[in-house]
């Protein structure tokens, strides 16, 4: 599985990006997708999951309200709207998928930076 994000860059806070994420080789063999973000000195955060089948979704607190994850079947490809970011949005994010053998998200695309001016 291979995962190639685009659409980051530099935004205002109050301002909107929306992250693509497109998804080729073997995606039938993952049950879910995600974002994931890192900021400097701080944890890792997943901020996003989509759920295969079923189109569940998940958010972390942080961005609950704020971000939305949807994913276009069609053109194998995951999204992230951003509306109303803040400085603390400022990250690393990466698109991850989930091999259903493992459980984990072992599928990494290589990262997009959002940067977010105050």
């Amino acid at each position: 599985v291979h995962l190639v994000e685009s659409g980051g860059g530099l935004v205002q806070a109050g301002g909107s990006l929306r992250l693509s994420c497109a998804a080729s080789g073997s995606t039938s063999s993952i049950d879910a997708m995600g974002w994931d973000r890192q900021a400097p000195g701080k944890q890792r955060e997943m901020v996003a999951t989509f759920i295969s089948g079923g189109g569940n979704t998940n958010y972390a607190d942080s961005v609950k309200g704020r971000f939305t994850i949807t994913r276009d079947n069609a053109k194998n490809t995951l999204y992230l709207q951003m509306n109303s970011l803040k400085p603390e949005d400022t990250a690393v994010y990466y698109c991850v998928a989930r091999n259903p053998l493992s459980g984990e998200f072992d599928y990494w695309g290589q990262g997009t930076q959002v940067t977010v001016s105050s």
